[in-house]
């Protein structure tokens, strides 16, 4: 009995040691789907990030490059244009170590920029970023609405010069389409977690490349038909524009170019979708430097193709002055294209604001929150919330009334890519960067950052005031409302 009972006993135990071992094996198998922080497993790498960063940044700025060139000639146009780039992959690599406060390997994971600032830097600092974000993204949506109105009227102003045979010049204007696009917003506004519809930055990409494309290579068969690189080595010259032009031409152009490479707002949030180890700042330094050649190779070829095929008259969207040959039909699906782009970019870029109003309101006058379920036949009951609907329509109805006022797309891009450019893309990295690294006030890393950070920020005012002037000198042949092209 004794000894069936020890063999009883011997059994339960071995039991037992099984089971922990399979406990063991399923606690270790969970921990290795997990990081350390407790989300699922991220599994970004160097390729991924560049594609992201690729994604992000080739939009509709490269449809002014060719004008910024223009202003600036053959030899500053592309200098410029490295320097940006230089700078950009830089302040890049300098954010890519903030990712993680403290130790780069180990040390608390920032899940957006914002979080990054305000872990580093303090909460000030952090609304003080957000003010600027902010602004940056209302004027781009007003940026988007002039650049989709401008597509859909020379996809009618085309067609209408074809059917005429060449008889009508077809001028009209841009209110109507700054109208159209504004409502088509206003309805999507409404479709809760837009942003975030699995397919749309897919579609985005697609547009992207294919109007950046279209822009390319009619520049390259322009320029192959008449075998002449049109333009000077210092850009559009005085006499063609007056002196003070010339000077704020070339002060936009610095802005155009800034707002064609400005990614650091989601090179954190990319960061965070990279796996470890080796560490993220390490993967994202890659990415950040293929990205940052890619992307400088491709506006180099847009940018001077475009100088190249229209010289000093190079127009502030590009595809704008190919319409009215035989290939008509390509600028049309180009436009078409930058249409499409154009009207996601648009709800990507608002949400953040939305959902910063509705949380603040939510907040302060809980009733807000307050929804009524609409059904809808074969789909899903539709959250109706009055707030949103009424808060969404004004905030679209704003951007549209100023495009309406402002339907200058070169000066607009100007204005948005030089006010952001300094402060998101150079100061915040900068200042987190020396904080992080505990880098020794007065030592020559810090003034060289602190040289860095003071240079791009007198660019910086030189090309809002720039751009800020040619939106005046352009309301002084445009009247608000009233602009006919």
């Amino acid at each position: 009995m004794a000894q069936n009972s020890a063999a009883t006993n011997l059994r339960q135990l071995q039991a037992f040691d099984v089971e922990d071992s399979r406990a063991d094996e399923n606690s270790k198998s969970t921990r290795q789907c997990y990081d350390d922080d407790g989300r699922l497993k991220r599994t970004g790498t160097v390729w991924t990030a560049s594609s992201h960063i690729i994604t992000a940044v080739i939009g509709s700025g490269v449809l002014s490059l060719a004008w910024a060139v223009a202003q600036l000639g053959w030899i500053a146009g592309p200098a410029v244009m490295l320097t940006f780039s230089a700078i950009t992959y830089c302040t890049s690599t300098l954010l890519a170590d903030c990712y993680r406060v403290g130790d780069p390997e180990t040390g608390k994971r920032s899940y957006s920029y914002s979080d990054a600032v305000r872990s580093i830097l303090g909460g000030v600092n952090a609304k003080v970023l957000a003010i600027i974000q902010y602004l940056n993204l209302f004027g781009i949506a007003i940026g988007y609405t002039i650049a989709a109105s401008i597509s859909m009227m020379s996809i009618k102003r085309s067609n209408c010069y074809h059917s005429s045979r060449g008889k009508n010049p077809c001028h009209m204007s841009s209110t109507p389409y700054i109208l159209i696009y504004g409502a088509t917003e206003c309805f999507l506004s409404q479709i809760p977690n837009f942003d975030q519809i699995w397919w749309l930055s897919s579609v985005a990409a697609f547009m992207s490349a294919t109007y950046s494309l279209i822009g390319l290579a009619l520049g390259i068969i322009k320029v192959a038909e008449t075998g002449v690189l049109k333009g000077s080595r210092t850009g559009i010259s005085v006499g063609t524009v007056t002196q003070a032009q010339k000077i704020w031409r070339t002060c936009q152009a610095l802005g155009d170019i800034a707002f064609a490479y400005s990614f650091a707002v989601v090179l954190i949030e990319i960061q965070d979708t990279v796996k470890s180890p080796p560490s993220e700042a390490k993967t994202m330094k890659k990415a950040a430097l293929i990205s940052t050649m890619t992307t400088t190779t491709f506006y180099m070829l847009c940018g001077l193709m475009g100088y190249a095929a229209f010289g000093d008259k190079a127009p502030g969207n590009v595809l704008t002055g190919f319409g009215f040959d035989n290939t008509y039909w390509v600028i049309d699906i180009a436009h078409a294209a930058v249409v499409i782009h154009l009207v996601g970019a648009y709800q990507v870029y608002c949400q953040p604001i939305f959902a910063f109003v509705e949380k603040r309101a939510s907040q302060k006058w809980p009733k807000v929150n307050k929804e009524f379920q609409i059904p809808i036949p074969g789909f899903s009951p539709y959250n109706l919330n009055v707030f949103r609907i009424v808060w969404r329509i004004v905030f679209v109805m704003i951007t549209t009334v100023i495009s309406m006022m402002l339907p200058f797309f070169n000066d607009i891009v100007g204005v948005i890519g030089a006010f952001g450019f300094w402060p998101v893309n150079v100061y915040f990295p900068v200042r987190m960067y020396i904080s992080q690294k505990r880098i020794a006030k007065w030592s020559g890393k810090w003034i060289c950052l602190q040289v860095l950070s003071f240079t791009c920020l007198l660019v910086s005012i030189v090309a809002i005031t720039g751009s800020v002037a040619g939106v005046f000198l352009d309301l002084k042949k445009f009247r608000p409302f009233k602009s006919d092209y």
